[in-house]
């Protein structure tokens, strides 16, 4: 039995291929960021956003955008 191995670039495609033809292009896309790394440092970025911000602020301001946007309280 002769066994040919593909380069990976060759089963990516392929692979990508099958997956958006069966599932759609944005269930493909989902499905391969789960295996993707995260960027940035959230606790950091969090800080750095909510600094000097107290809880009753954070929630008004939650609230304030549900209302112009219609979204749900």
């Amino acid at each position: 039995m002769d066994i040919k191995i593909k380069p990976i670039a060759e089963v990516t495609a392929q692979a990508m291929e099958l997956l958006n033809k069966e599932m759609g292009i944005v269930d493909t896309a989902r499905f391969i960021r789960q295996f993707s790394p995260a960027h940035g440092n959230y606790t950091e970025e969090r800080d750095a956003l909510l600094a000097g911000l107290t809880h009753d602020q954070i929630v008004g301001e939650i609230k304030s955008k549900r209302r112009t946007t219609g979204k749900a309280k």
